[in-house]
């Protein structure tokens, strides 16, 4: 089973607010309407989320970022997915934006948007990201 791991105190409070599965399962649906997972399935283990389910590659990696940019989350397991798999993934550091972070990966700060876009189901706004926050970085950029 791949895995990614995350910053445990970062990221959106759902865990300990009723039913932790039923939160973060919804929170993944909620965002992630132009990528279905069928049959998906959540279970958190402590600090650890495990999601099984059938969908392509991309689907997975987002269902996986969504559920690890959860605070109380440390890694998350999905098949399919490992932290050194087709796309790149960053952890946002304080002071980042993604100019910044877009001018590291691909030399130029102008291709900002393609993190973005890359990214819509974790960063709703461009201009709030924050420290811990893991997210892909597209190749080809």
């Amino acid at each position: 089973m791949g895995f990614l791991s995350f910053a445990i105190d970062a990221g959106k409070k759902l865990l300990g607010l009723g039913n932790d599965e039923a939160n973060v399962k919804s929170e993944i649906e909620s965002n992630s309407s132009s990528m279905p997972i069928e049959n998906l399935d959540v279970k958190v283990e402590g600090d650890k989320i495990i999601l099984t389910g059938e969908a392509d590659d991309e689907a997975k990696e987002k269902a996986a970022l969504i559920a690890g940019n959860i605070k109380g989350i440390k890694s998350v397991e999905f098949d399919g997915i490992t932290e050194d798999s087709e796309e790149n993934y960053y952890e946002i550091k304080s002071g980042d934006n993604l100019s910044k972070i877009s001018k590291k990966f691909y030399g130029n700060a102008n291709l900002y948007n393609k993190i973005f876009e890359a990214n819509r189901e974790v960063i709703k706004d461009m201009n709030l990201i924050y420290p811990g926050q893991k997210i892909r970085i597209p190749k080809n950029g």
